[in-house]
């Protein structure tokens, strides 16, 4: 089992910036890849960003230029660098571990946090 901690949602208004963090713990293989997914009212959920252990990085469309993703392999904890904020980014943000290859693996899930882009 893999248990997922996430940090540093909150409120923000528009253009400003946060940082999320997610720190993993438990089984978790050599191979695997971390990243962010979030679920606004009303939406699926989708993919923000995520990284593999290798350093390989994918990332939405309409986060491109605003949002970087980074990993602490040695202590199994991923990042999402948040900037130019816009009100379309509030949602629940919930932290992804994949163990083993990138598109099959075992998916594991935070409980998440709330972003809310608000003036």
């Amino acid at each position: 089992q893999v248990q997922l901690v996430e940090s540093g949602g909150g409120l923000v208004e528009p253009g400003g910036s946060l940082r999320l963090s997610c720190v993993a713990s438990g089984s978790i293989f050599s191979i695997n890849s971390m990243g962010w997914y979030r679920q606004a009212p009303g939406k699926e959920r989708e993919l923000v960003a995520r990284r593999s252990s290798g350093g390989y990085t994918n990332y939405a469309d309409s986060v491109k230029g605003r949002f970087t993703i980074s990993r602490d392999n040695a202590k199994n904890t991923v990042f999402l660098q948040m900037n130019s904020l816009k009100p379309e980014d509030t949602a629940v943000y919930y932290c992804n571990l994949r163990n083993g290859a990138w598109g099959n693996g075992v998916d594991y899930w935070g409980k998440g946090t709330l972003v809310t882009v608000s003036s």
